[in-house]
């Protein structure tokens, strides 16, 4: 990903609207097994998960990025969201073939001022918007048998378990993800975030699965997906 300084906002609006639509073509593949899956109807299921999925992931996606963007400016820095092709291109792959590594952009930040305090409010703004965004869909998805509509309750649930895990592979304490930056600022503040995070995470799969054995796959999936990425940004490989 080539860095660039303080970018049109006319710039920035495009490429953050590019990255959330590729996000959330690659998400709605992934929950259908991917576009070489046998799935029957998958034009028409494609075409009626995709709407929901869109508003899942602009909560979670655009405003956790947002979020980031509106901390960082407030503290002095010039920041602004970047797409990545290379992360677009990998994000859509893997949706293609059933899974999911979303790494579309990021905010980036210029600053050589900010405390390591300033650098952790940065850091965990966008985590704590998928709190948010989560505590929205839990709303949405209770009152889902008054609305009695099935899409809704699909899609609150949904919209929980996303937002949630994005917060999660956020936070951990990898470089160049928020949760290296928050531990280095304050680790009771790190290891708070992160027991609410799997107790919601328990919560969506509780909703989704009946059983939070499967949580423990993903996490462990993340975590080695976030520490190969990792070797990227550190040039190591």
């Amino acid at each position: 990903m080539v860095y660039r300084y303080n970018i049109p906002v006319k710039e920035e609006i495009k490429e953050i609207v590019i990255a959330d639509l590729v996000l959330t073509i690659a998400f709605t593949l992934s929950l259908m097994g991917g576009l070489f899956s046998r799935s029957p109807n998958f034009v028409e299921r494609f075409a009626i998960y995709l709407p929901g999925i869109f508003i899942i992931v602009t909560l979670t996606f655009v405003l956790h990025e947002l979020m980031h963007r509106q901390v960082a400016k407030h503290f002095g820095a010039v920041a602004s969201f970047q797409y990545s092709v290379n992360g677009l291109l990998i994000t859509l792959a893997t949706g293609v073939f059933g899974f999911i590594f979303g790494i579309p952009g990021a905010t980036v930040i210029y600053t050589n001022n900010f405390t390591r305090k300033e650098e952790g409010l940065v850091s965990i703004a966008g985590p704590l918007m998928n709190f948010a965004v989560f505590v929205l869909f839990f709303a949405i998805f209770i009152m889902s048998p008054y609305i009695n509509n099935s899409y809704v309750t699909l899609i609150a649930a949904l919209g929980m378990f996303i937002s949630i895990l994005l917060a999660f592979f956020n936070m951990l304490p990898i470089m160049p993800l928020d949760g290296a930056k928050v531990l280095n600022w304050n680790k009771k503040v790190y290891f708070s975030s992160m027991v609410i995070i799997f107790i919601l995470m328990a919560v969506s799969y509780l909703i989704l699965t009946g059983s939070i054995l499967d949580m423990f796959m993903e996490v462990a999936i993340m975590i080695v997906l976030a520490s190969f990425f990792s070797l990227f940004y550190r040039r190591i490989i």
